[in-house]
């Protein structure tokens, strides 16, 4: 590496040196860069933007919906009639796999776009000396060593080390998770500092909220701390969901026992009957097909499409299909704090004056809400400390709330539109009042002062800001009875930390009278004799929704941890309230403690602790990480671009729609359109059902398969002409798929879906009793199809007769057995329960259309090898079928009586 490209490697910790010493070392100075010396650093290291992620194509996409091991052995069994020169039933298997990638390449939507939304967070134009003069510049042309300048309402170019600043704040929540503007100055921290910490650092990305500042740029591009950030997502490998992992492995399985059922055919039937090759051939590929559910992937992708409709009407907008059900899995939901559990608007919580302690209700910036004193409404017509208080903090502002398309919002700062708020609550006019001068907040002081004439006429200075400031300046304060008495500096301080320990933002009013002819404000005449009128704590509420939400998930099962970038006393203190712990239990782990453990011991930390303070991205991943080696199906919410890497490593990522930025929606597989903690827990509601629903459904569908693969190999090995042909087969894994099983997709939730505990990670989908409820309905149904076959043919009926007459016997079995499968043990015979799912009567009604045309339209006669058939045939598949139901209503009934017997 040349000593010039050494000057353009990022500086290492550049918020712990001092300014001229990171000019130095980038070889830069106050006056800039010259535009040719620019020019060189930017062909050598490269434009100030995030490089373009690798994208996979339209072609590939597609085509990875083929990647299962069932559809290998369909698409091998396709392969097999075609040499055998059956195009049909090599069409109609082609045919149904194709049906079915097509339905998971729409479904599965828009391809991973997380770093394009880190991207568009960027700085189009930045400000820059070049030659000594200041001129506009595209951001992308920026360069380490150039000098930029910073302005109110700017977004930071490039991650700068300042070297002026004149009260600047930056709003920097995207990357810290703090709720309010970071104050900025030139001076230099500890090495160790983390983000929200370095007060000397301006960050790509980030907005300037207040003031002004001058800077040198230390990273560009990939070397950001949003760079950083953009390769972590990069990195990140998100996880298979619970259904997917088990899903994979029930195909295997099933493929497996599939192959070596049809290779165990091939051998009875040459070895055994003597058959001829090509038949075999054709009775074990229609047993293949007969056994593989190839109309659940489709049952699968629409039943999990109408949750996601579900959930788009509770405002959760699903990205990806399988997230609908695996938010239903959740054992853990992590959830960033600001905007996710509170609101992201400061509110005053509590008013102190020497009158009283005034409790403040309603949230946010909306001016709805009450100030109470012991529980009374608290006017300021009777309260004088209160209005004398008011008149300051609403009087020296220059900030206003608004309501615009049904939201309140804030113009300026977000401390100063909570106490506009307060105002409004209060029902002060701040309008009456004229100002004359003012002095405008600065870091370096903390306060903001006026010079007013009050609508009485007379002339005051008011002062509002950090309360020790404030202490320093006054000699005097408000007393209880209205008087003027001397400071009681011992009281406030101890009040300023019970408020500052609930997690509380503190700020101090004071003020005074001066004369009529006075008309300019000096720093000077703030060392004065300033009154002192009382404190007011403010805090970023949560919301209460997620507080009720928090205990259901409670209710549910699921624990439910804070991960948050903010200070330690804020995050405990927003935790009790949000009822994660007791004060005496609840324990706070800081990012300095993530970062000093080892991989085994924080898999015990984030087991043990809820709350996690002062993270960075790097803490939060790991945060997941380790919770998903315990084995736990973990739920990430967050909104800014710092929960993204975490939110693409979660089982599921959940992001907020409204203030969340366009990183972490993308890297989600959740979006919550109103930004409601709640509409998590409804949606969990949703996952659970969708997985009942979904085991109902394959409760239901294989049977089918087993029955019908039964019939074909009880044919084989029993040396029986084959009662059923592959296409039938396909045709009544079809339709009775896509019919009756799509009616179990619309069942309602079952009662106490919430009050049960998460299932075990990693139990399969199917578990005993589900398994013999398999086996035993296959052997029954299989059992009667083949006696109609073999009946039939007794009666002298023709081959395609007795196979239509078997068809038919197999499917109104199946839609007999649709109103068993409703209900996994309950019974069904209530008629209160047999109506409750309108969509079962519909689905059943169009399945007999179905199978009409089936039987009775020539083209399907063609096709499918079927025949048509007087109405009277029709009368022993109906007598099979209610039979069936019968038994198999007999079988629960005797599994609820063992079941309540073993468990007694």
């Amino acid at each position: 590496m040349s000593p010039r490209t050494a000057q353009l490697s990022p500086i290492e910790n550049a918020h712990a040196r001092a300014a001229d010493e990171v000019l130095a070392a980038l070889d830069s100075s106050p006056t800039g860069l010259s535009a040719d010396e620019a020019a060189r650093r930017l062909a050598e290291i490269g434009p100030n933007r995030l490089p373009e992620p690798p994208r996979d194509g339209v072609v590939k996409r597609f085509f990875k919906h083929f990647n299962d091991v069932l559809i290998y052995v369909l698409l091998g069994a396709a392969a097999i009639t075609a040499s055998l020169g059956h195009w049909i039933d090599t069409g109609v298997i082609l045919g149904v796999v194709v049906i079915n990638a097509i339905i998971g390449f729409i479904q599965e939507g828009k391809a991973e776009e997380a770093l394009a939304g880190i991207r568009k967070m960027l700085s189009l134009r930045a400000e820059a000396c070049r030659d000594g003069h200041w001129s506009a510049v595209d951001a992308d042309g920026l360069v380490p060593g150039d000098i930029v300048r910073l302005r109110s309402g700017d977004r930071v170019p490039a991650d700068v080390r300042l070297i002026e600043t004149t009260n600047l704040r930056i709003e920097e929540s995207a990357l810290t998770g703090e709720s309010v503007p970071a104050d900025k100055n030139t001076a230099a921290v500890e090495a160790a500092a983390g983000v929200g910490d370095r007060v000397g650092m301006a960050y790509s990305g980030t907005l300037v909220a207040a003031g002004r500042g001058i800077g040198v740029a230390v990273a560009t591009g990939p070397d950001t701390e949003l760079g950083r950030i953009d390769r972590l997502i990069a990195e990140v490998q998100p996880l298979q969901t619970p259904l997917t992992r088990q899903m994979a492995q029930f195909s295997k399985i099933l493929s497996v026992l599939i192959v070596g059922l049809a290779l165990l055919m091939l051998g009875v039937g040459l070895a055994v009957h003597e058959q001829p090759l090509a038949e075999v051939f054709l009775a074990a590929i229609g047993f293949a097909v007969a056994a593989i559910p190839e109309g659940l992937p489709a049952i699968l992708t629409i039943t999990l499409a109408l949750g996601v409709q579900r959930m788009a009407r509770r405002n959760a907008i699903t990205r990806k299909l399988t997230a609908v059900e695996a938010l239903g899995s959740v054992t853990v939901i992590c959830s960033d704090k600001t905007g996710t559990l509170t609101k992201n608007e400061m509110t005053v919580r509590h008013v102190l004056t020497r009158g009283g302690f005034y409790e403040v209700s309603g949230t946010g910036y909306r001016p709805e809400g009450e100030i109470t004193l012991e529980g009374k409404v608290a006017s300021l017509a009777h309260h004088d400390h209160l209005h004398a208080l008011i008149e300051v903090v609403a009087v020296a502002n220059d900030t206003h709330v608004a309501e615009e398309d049904g939201q309140w919002k804030v113009t300026g700062e977000p401390t100063e539109g909570a106490l506009r708020t307060l105002a409004h609550k209060a029902g002060f006019d701040a309008g009456a009042h004229q100002r004359h001068d003012s002095i405008p907040f600065e870091s370096a002081n903390k306060f903001m002062a006026t010079l007013d004439t009050a609508p009485c006429g007379q002339r005051r200075i008011l002062l509002k800001g950090a309360p020790d400031r404030l202490l320093e300046r006054c000699r005097h304060e408000l007393g209880a009875d209205g008087e003027l008495v001397a400071l009681d500096r011992a009281f406030w301080e101890e009040r300023i930390d019970a408020l500052s320990g609930e997690g509380l933002r503190v700020l101090a009013a004071a003020a005074r009278d001066v004369p009529d002819s006075k008309d300019a404000l000096v720093i000077e005449d703030l060392q004065e004799d300033m009154v002192f009128l009382g404190l007011i704590g403010i805090i970023d509420p949560p919301r209460p929704e997620a507080i009720a939400a928090i205990r259901s998930c409670h209710e549910a099962g699921i624990r439910v941890k804070m991960i948050t970038g903010d200070h330690a006393g804020t995050a405990r203190a927003i935790g009790i309230e949000m009822g994660l712990g007791t004060a005496d239990a609840l324990k706070v782990i800081t990012g300095a403690e993530i970062e000093a453990a080892s991989d085994e011991e924080l898999q015990r930390i984030a087991h043990d602790c809820d709350l996690f303070a002062r993270t960075s991205p790097e803490h939060k991943l790991r945060l997941v990480e380790a919770l998903q080696a315990r084995g736990e199906v973990v739920a990430m919410t967050g909104d800014g671009v710092n929960d993204a890497p975490a939110l693409k490593r979660a089982d599921v990522g959940v992001a907020m729609g409204i203030k969340g930025t366009e990183a972490t929606k993308e890297a989600a597989e959740i979006v919550l359109a109103d930004d409601n903690f709640s509409t998590i827990e409804r949606a969990v509601e949703e996952g659970r059902t969708i997985y009942d629903n979904l085991r109902k459904a394959i409760l239901f569908i294989l049977p089918t398969n087993g029955a019908q693969g039964f019939v074909m190999l009880a044919a084989v090995v029993l040396g029986l002409t084959l009662p059923l042909t592959p296409v039938q087969i396909l045709w009544v894994n079809m339709v009775v798929a896509v019919t009756l099983a799509l009616a179990l997709a619309f069942e309602p939730a079952e009662p106490g879906v919430m009050q049960r505990p998460p299932r075990r990670p990693g139990a399969p989908i199917m578990d005993g009793a589900m398994l013999w409820r398999v086996g035993f309905v296959s052997l029954l149904i299989g059992g009667a199809t083949i006696v109609s076959f073999e009946y039939s043919l007794l009666q002298g009926m023709e081959l395609q007769a007795a196979r239509t007459m078997a068809v038919n016997t197999l499917v109104v079995a199946q839609a007999w057995y649709l109103f068993n499968s409703r209900f996994l043990t309950a019974s069904s015979l209530a008629p209160a329960r047999l109506f409750t799912n309108p969509a079962a009567q519909v689905s059943v009604l169009i399945l007999a259309l179905l199978q009409l045309g089936f039987v009775y339209l020539p083209f399907m006669n063609t096709w499918f090898g079927t025949t048509p058939l007087a109405l009277e045939y029709w009368l022993p598949p109906l007598a099979i079928g209610a039979l069936v139901f019968l038994v198999i209503e007999a079988e629960k009934a005797l599994q609820r009586r063992y079941g309540a017997r073993k468990s007694g």
